[in-house]
């Protein structure tokens, strides 16, 4: 990627306007062509052993820069231990103290506390106010650096840069594309529920920078977002029938997708953000309509006495999955992305809902009820390899990370308390709860932010 000198903007900078000069980093210390680096995470499905990382707090350009460089470390270190893939070490066992990145480290002091990789960095302040951000990475057992970028930006989006450099570390470590430089927006729940107030909402997904879209005068459920663009489509319940909605996230505008007899549920946008796929109700069942968004033009893709709804596009947009109970109760069905006849691919125990296909298209994952157990679950898109991540009272709503890698969902557990967010690796493994300020449900993962 080129240097660019040009002023960015005020909005939050796009991956393309942060990364400056590509590796960015002096010659001399990039990894030599060809070089193999010894530390590399294989990621299977099966137990995985946690690279052990050292992240000291990045070096200040001057001291006034001193606590954004402890604060970027510290997301760097959450989002890395997070994934479940890392294990940070205990900045109290750290022998060197890191105070110049422009030259190596001493590899033996890191090797003692059986470090496997490093990161260093700088962040200064520029004579324009701008934040520069700068760090390597570097294989402890091969004595080597691994990569090393920098970056410009305004000092209110040192978080985003912490976020981009997480996702720069785990792609070079493990071969898989980051997530943490992406956003989720869900369904912020406050009341008691029997008067329950829903907003919807949009946050890191790591929690962190939680802001409302809107003010909670209307019931909204199922927001979903753009897969090319920050732009959302949920449904809300106003005055009266419900209606689709588009809002874009950064100016605040939204507009109606279209005016349809009856209720609509469940929309999603296609791959190429041009088209909206939901579920309209006529009389006492549902089929699946497709809209073209420039045009309006809607198309039926079903056509059945039966209930067919939660529809979701393959990646390659030739295929969609949705929930139908017409065989008797709901399942998983696919067929094509035109319509035409549609197979069933589950058949274990119990029902299936709400299937949503992975971005990398190797997996549905869906939300099983059965024996009284809410369960989020696998399985391939022919309906094999089934497989139960997580079972609870109520689990609900699955939605992949942009890489594929992790599902978030909400589970809403049995009294009156209220459903938060919370985290799975498809193997099964690392289940954590997502901070929110109150109760959230619905949450669904954007793309990266480039």
């Amino acid at each position: 990627m080129s240097v660019t000198s040009r002023r960015l903007p005020l909005l939050p900078l796009t991956r393309r306007d942060a990364l400056i000069g590509g590796a960015g980093t002096a010659a001399s210390l990039l990894v030599p062509r060809g070089a193999l680096a010894q530390t590399r995470l294989q990621v299977t499905e099966g137990n995985v052993a946690p690279l052990v990382i050292a992240i000291p707090n990045f070096v200040a350009g001057t001291p006034a820069d001193a606590e954004v460089g402890v604060n970027v470390s510290q997301v760097i270190t959450s989002n890395l231990k997070r994934s479940g893939l890392f294990a940070p070490i205990d900045p109290a066992a750290f022998i060197e103290k890191v105070s110049n990145i422009d030259t190596a480290p001493q590899f033996a002091n890191w090797r003692t506390i059986n470090a496997q990789a490093l990161v260093t960095g700088r962040m200064t302040r520029q004579g324009d106010g701008r934040l520069k951000a700068e760090f390597r990475l570097w294989d402890v057992p091969a004595g080597q650096q691994l990569t090393g970028q920098q970056y410009f930006t305004s000092p209110e989006y040192w978080r985003r840069i912490a976020h981009i450099i997480s996702d720069q570390i785990y792609e070079r470590l493990t071969g898989e594309k980051g997530y943490f430089d992406s956003r989720v927006v869900f369904v912020d729940e406050s009341g008691s529920k029997e008067r329950r107030v829903k907003r919807l909402a949009i946050m890191d997904q790591d929690g962190a920078n939680v802001r409302y879209l809107t003010r909670g005068a209307d019931l909204v459920l199922t927001p979903r977002f753009s897969p090319t663009t920050q732009e959302i489509t949920y449904m809300e319940f106003g005055q009266g029938d419900p209606r689709v909605y588009l809002f874009n996230v950064e100016t605040g505008q939204r507009e109606i997708v279209g005016n349809f007899p009856g209720m609509s549920f469940a929309p999603r946008f296609s791959p190429d953000g041009q088209r909206v796929i939901m579920s309209l109700q006529q009389g006492g069942n549902s089929n699946l309509f497709v809209m073209d968004l420039r045009s309006k033009s809607a198309t039926r893709l079903t056509d059945t006495p039966a209930i067919d709804t939660s529809p979701s596009y393959s990646p390659d947009g030739s295929k969609i999955c949705f929930e139908s109970d017409r065989g008797g109760r709901p399942q998983v069905y696919v067929m094509p992305a035109t319509g035409g006849a549609a197979q069933r691919i589950s058949f274990g125990e119990g029902s299936y809902s709400t299937p949503v296909w992975s971005p990398r298209g190797d997996y549905i994952a869906f939300t099983k009820q059965g024996g009284g157990q809410f369960a989020i679950g696998i399985m391939k898109p022919d309906g094999s390899g089934e497989r139960v991540l997580t079972s609870g009272f109520h689990n609900e709503g699955p939605t992949f990370a942009p890489n594929g890698r992790v599902l978030m969902f909400f589970r809403d557990p049995p009294g009156n308390t209220g459903p938060s967010l919370f985290t799975v690796d498809i193997s099964g493994r690392n289940e954590q709860r997502v901070p929110t300020p109150g109760f959230a449900s619905d949450p669904a993962w954007s793309p990266l932010l480039s």
